[in-house]
């Protein structure tokens, strides 16, 4: 075990560095650079357009761009934001970890929610319940998570107005909230409002994760052993959880392996409409103003995470699956 996981971690360095070659040629590709913006600022000179040329290393060529970048981050400095004259290193924690309470939130609805619904619809496969939870299934697969966030803050809007009651329509916050909160008014406040982003996050994610795991669970009942082992006499939640789960879920495993880089990225677009402080509005606002070394840090960073969680998911599988063995 001990090998593989050397061989792994060997295989990280040249995918690191081409990952992030990639990145920051991709992103040095496009027109212009970060002082560009300042050039429609009538009280900047060209001489101060220079300086910040220079401050930021855009008066070198893009190789040693790059390998001053990369040495930077190798030593845990990911670069100046130009945007914001501050470390990206700073500059990104906040809004990670915003980003970190509805990704790890939404993550506990998903499976909470979808492998019981999964499991359900495999053991009483067209049923009325297997039926309807398929009809959901299907407008949760069809209809864009923006378009349900934008009905949810509709409906607390509506609501709000008919009963004065206050609801969590944006941000992390009340206004209302205390000057001077408590530890458990902040954590109850800021898990109120991310309880309807986290859930119109997921909604797509219960949707197929429920079909696949009915999907796995209906033809892992089907073999002969789990037949056999029914007709032992064994009893029928050992049978279901012991014997089909644990086969069914581990394509489920195997696909863990995307949680980690997710833990960074952001929660898409639904932050946005909810006005959440989290790391894809600072993306976006960086792709805008081309904000050279934020978009690439974090970039880099989610390709980290990426390979580190491939190899954490084959180690699951193989904990999981006694017939695995890494060598």
């Amino acid at each position: 075990m001990f090998i593989y996981i050397l061989k792994r971690a060997l295989q990280f360095i040249p995918t690191f560095f081409l990952g992030t070659i990639l990145t920051f040629a991709i992103i040095q590709a496009a027109p212009g650079d970060m002082v560009d913006a300042l050039k429609s600022n009538p009280r900047v000179t060209a001489k101060e357009l220079q300086r910040q040329r220079i401050l930021f290393d855009l008066d070198k060529p893009i190789p040693i761009q790059y390998v001053k970048w990369v040495g930077n981050m190798l030593q845990g400095e990911l670069g100046q934001s130009f945007q914001y004259n501050q470390g990206v290193s700073e500059l990104i924690k906040r809004p990670i970890v915003n980003s970190l309470i509805l990704v790890l939130l939404s993550t506990v609805i998903l499976y909470l929610v979808a492998i019981p619904i999964g499991v359900y619809g495999a053991l009483k496969p067209y049923s009325f319940w297997d039926r309807v939870f398929s009809i959901f299934a299907y407008f949760g697969l069809g209809i864009p998570s923006f378009f349900f966030a934008l009905l949810a803050i509709f409906a607390m809007v509506v609501i709000q107005q008919n009963t004065g009651i206050k609801m969590p329509i944006s941000g992390m916050s009340s206004s209302d909230a205390p000057s001077d909160p408590t530890a458990w008014q902040r954590f109850s406040d800021v898990l109120i409002h991310a309880l309807v982003p986290s859930i119109i996050l997921v909604l797509r994610g219960i949707s197929s994760e429920s079909r696949y795991i009915r999907g796995q669970m209906l033809e892992v009942l089907g073999q002969d052993y789990i037949r056999t082992a029914q007709a032992k006499g064994l009893p029928k939640n050992s049978v279901v959880y012991k014997h089909a789960f644990r086969v069914a879920i581990l394509p489920l495993v195997a696909g863990l392996g995307g949680l980690l880089p997710a833990l960074i990225g952001g929660a898409g677009f639904v932050e946005v409409v909810f006005a959440w402080p989290g790391l894809t509005p600072l993306l976006l606002t960086a792709f805008q103003n081309a904000d050279l070394y934020v978009v690439a840090s974090v970039t880099a960073l989610s390709s980290i995470l990426y390979m580190v969680g491939n190899l954490l998911s084959d180690l699951a599988l193989a904990a999981v699956d006694p017939r695995i063995r890494y060598n």
